[in-house]
């Protein structure tokens, strides 16, 4: 598929699509960038569709797993701010708000670097009591066109 080719609707890789994968055993950070590419590349004017189905978390459900059902109801809130879509309703379940918190990336059992998650993270994830940074969702292809614009100018 061509960059900003539309998907078919079959095609597309939802939220939904993407945490059923993890929950299925795939690693996550691999379903997420699958969803990334379809968010980013792939399906852009699709975005709405990409994220209008909720999750189903299974019915054995792990803490590992509630977290990254959570993570990804976070990730479709701040990526609809930030790309100015309607954000689905099933997002804001109290549900997707953790109990403990939840610190992800290098480094971030040591003290220092969860004082900085927490300072870093977009409003979205802490509500959820989830810190990630701020880069979590660096898009790679708004990166290269800007580049690339600079290059040429």
């Amino acid at each position: 598929m061509e960059h900003g080719e539309p998907a078919m609707w079959s095609e597309l890789q939802t939220i939904k699509m993407t945490y059923h994968a993890i929950a299925q055993g795939e690693r996550p950070w691999t379903a997420l960038g699958d969803f990334m590419n379809y968010w980013f590349c792939y399906s852009t004017t699709q975005r709405a569709e990409l994220i209008e189905e909720p999750l189903q978390e299974p019915v054995e459900l792990t803490p590992e797993l509630h977290q990254w059902a959570a993570f990804c109801a976070a990730s479709v809130e701040y990526l609809c701010e930030r790309y100015a879509i309607t954000c689905p309703d099933w997002v804001s379940a109290p549900s997707y708000i953790l109990e403990e918190p939840w610190f992800k990336g290098l480094g971030a059992h040591k003290p220092n670097v969860q004082t900085r998650l927490r300072q870093e993270t977009p409003e979205c994830f802490a509500r959820r009591n989830i810190y990630c940074g701020n880069r979590i969702f660096a898009n790679k292809y708004e990166l290269a066109a800007e580049v690339q614009q600079r290059q040429s100018a």
